[in-house]
């Protein structure tokens, strides 16, 4: 294999291709990989030795291979791509950004023998970008919020322990999600992690499902099955919606908590459970706990760490974020080239309650997707109990202002109020410059105290 790569490129080549920083790999007329330097290891994990031979859709498992490989329109079209945009998944499931450059490779009669494509890590300029919109995201949770960016602060440390954790918030904020990027951050990272919706199955199927049986533990029990906690042993075991199961599952519940050990159905073994469980709730607990429908010793177990996640009607400043990243990624996943939502649209989602919350927005611009191959979102594509329609009388027009005007002056206050009023404080966590925040409080007829939060807090310190 060293030999074709030496073929490829010779050995005045392949010294100065080793010591740049970009990664670099050719590939032959099959696809294959025909050399893959060491820029290309250290991007993507993959050792060389490893990578050569293997079609490179394989190695690279890049956002544009499947769809729209840049490498295969370059050897198809002769032409070169520069600077595509992309990403590529590393030997530990991280998505590293990319640009890609392509050109083709010619045999010394002028044929084509291949192609070779250069990638350079973006990492660090994302990094940056992102620190300089204010903005957060781990995965598909995404944020410019206060409260939210307290929780990202938090999540690493939370992530290092193996504490139990409980994650509340209402349907569709995003707690799967945070699970996930809790499992992502941990120890047990390479490790299975495992969800269960314990609401969505009845008692006697989740306890099953949750401990395994053994053959001939009930009628129709042929053979031995692995429960979830089996599944997800060294890693974690996400129980979704523990509000929901019975008195009695709770039982068992707490002694596989308490000592780490648990039978399946029908077993006499006792097994041991080397899983982190997080577990997650719409309901409030506390007061299922004053009903006498959940155990408190039982809360008490699952309640080591907690994250409350705030629904999206008290984070709006995050829904244009939001609306981007969506639109990112619905334009990857379809191969469409949907450029952003038209004025009015924002206008209209940022006026929205989202009672469905995150997940709500998610499917709106979903549907709209269907409906929109390219250019902005329009209101005809948005749901009717939206406003989606073609036209809009001028009274609707006015309502439409209205509902958006006091969407951000209660994003603005919101803010301020976080902040201590401190507006300089609150201009960074909306992403907004100080002077544009202050425009703002102005037009929107926003009350404010007499002395700026900044000022309070200055007088404070100096006593």
């Amino acid at each position: 294999m060293k030999k074709n790569t030496d073929r490829s490129l010779g050995t005045g080549t392949n010294a100065i291709l080793e010591s740049i920083s970009d990664g670099v790999f050719t590939v032959d007329s099959n696809w294959r990989i025909t050399s893959f330097n060491r820029a290309a290891e250290t991007i993507t994990g993959i050792r060389r030795r490893e990578a050569i031979g293997k079609p490179c859709s394989e190695v690279l498992r890049a956002s544009m291979c499947e769809a729209d490989c840049a490498l295969r329109h370059t050897v198809k079209t002769g032409k070169p791509i520069i600077n595509r945009s992309a990403f590529i998944i590393d030997t530990e499931g991280r998505r590293i950004p990319i640009s890609v450059s392509t050109a083709i490779l010619k045999d010394e009669k002028g044929r084509v023998v291949g192609g070779a494509e250069t990638f350079r890590d973006l990492s660090l300029v994302e990094e940056l970008r992102k620190e300089l919109k204010g903005r957060f995201e781990i995965g598909d949770l995404v944020s410019r919020s206060a409260a939210m960016r307290h929780i990202f602060d938090i999540l690493p440390q939370i992530a290092a322990s193996d504490a139990t954790v409980l994650i509340q918030g209402e349907t569709g904020t995003g707690k799967e999600l945070m699970a996930r990027a809790i499992h992502s951050f941990s120890t047990r990272k390479t490790k299975p992690f495992v969800a269960v919706n314990c609401g969505a199955l009845p008692d006697t199927l989740l306890e099953s499902e949750l401990f395994g049986y053994v053959k001939g533990a009930f009628t129709g029990a042929a053979k031995d099955k692995p429960g979830r906690f089996a599944l997800a042993e060294s890693g974690t075991l996400f129980l979704d919606e523990i509000g929901d199961i019975s008195p009695a599952l709770q039982i068992r519940l707490l002694r596989v908590l308490q000592d780490k050990r648990y039978e399946p159905l029908g077993g006499t073994e006792t097994l041991l459970a080397d899983v982190r469980i997080v577990a997650a709730t719409h309901r409030d607990l506390s007061a299922q706990i004053r009903k006498g429908t959940f155990r408190e010793d039982l809360f008490y177990r699952l309640n080591v760490v907690k994250v409350d996640l705030p629904p999206l009607r008290k984070r709006k400043e995050d829904i244009p974020l939001l609306v981007d990243h969506f639109i990112a990624r619905f334009n990857r996943l379809q191969g469409k080239a949907v450029i952003g939502t038209s004025s009015d649209v924002m206008a209209l989602l940022m006026a929205h309650d989202y009672p469905g919350n995150v997940r709500e927005l998610e499917n709106i611009l979903e549907r709209a997707f269907v409906l929109c191959g390219e250019g902005n979102i329009e209101r005809a594509q948005l749901p009717p109990e939206l406003g989606g329609r073609a036209s809009f009388s001028s009274s609707e027009e006015n309502t439409i202002a209205a509902q958006t005007h006091a969407a951000e002056a209660q994003a603005i206050r919101m803010a301020l109020e976080r902040n201590g009023f401190n507006r300089l404080a609150a201009a960074h966590a909306l992403g907004l410059h100080k002077s544009t925040l202050f425009r703002k409080i102005k037009a929107l007829g926003i009350e404010l105290p007499a002395q700026d939060g900044r000022s309070h807090t200055e007088s404070t310190q100096s006593r």
